[in-house]
């Protein structure tokens, strides 16, 4: 049931609601989120911008989820990125040594390979993720929903029972 709330909002935010700006600024903050370890100073201060702004959270949460299932992939390319900025660039090792030794830096764990490439990664890749998310939510909200809702796989799986029963069972008031 779980996953039909999140593909409801899905479609619900593509829909309509907030501008392309806001859903795209709100996936691509939470894409960066899920590219980087959740338990982290950083992972924390990024939930506070992304509940700070006004950013789509619904999409933040649909791209931390998706993307926190994909950056097991991007693993080696996320330590290889990591190790080249930590271990390789020999004008950043006074910075690394200096963040070790200040009192909150390590709770980043920047130290770590996988966390520094993630991050970076997350930030390389963040212009590309707005700029795609916000093409493809206009070009949902003018073309492609009208399209997509006379399939027939989307009346049906709209009309069933399951969805009609969770529909019920989620607006009851408890």
């Amino acid at each position: 049931m779980f996953w039909l709330q999140i593909i409801s909002n899905v479609f619900k935010v593509l829909r309509a609601g907030q501008t392309p700006r806001q859903v795209a600024a709100g996936f691509t903050l939470g894409s960066i989120a899920g590219f980087s370890p959740f338990l982290t100073l950083q992972g924390i201060l990024l939930w506070f911008v992304i509940l700070l702004f006004d950013v789509n959270l619904s999409a933040a949460i649909l791209a931390f989820t998706l993307a926190s299932l994909v950056a097991y992939l991007f693993d080696p390319a996320f330590h290889e990125l990591g190790y080249m900025l930590l271990v390789n660039t020999e004008p950043l090792r006074p910075l690394w040594t200096w963040l070790y030794n200040a009192p909150l830096a390590p709770l980043t764990r920047f130290n770590n390979t996988v966390v520094m490439g993630g991050m970076v990664g997350g930030i390389l890749l963040a212009p590309v993720i707005y700029l795609a998310m916000k093409k493809f939510v206009i070009a949902y909200r003018t073309h492609l929903g009208a399209r997509i809702e006379k399939w027939k796989v989307y009346q049906i799986i709209s009309k069933s029972s399951l969805v009609r029963w969770y529909q019920k069972v989620r607006d009851l008031a408890f």
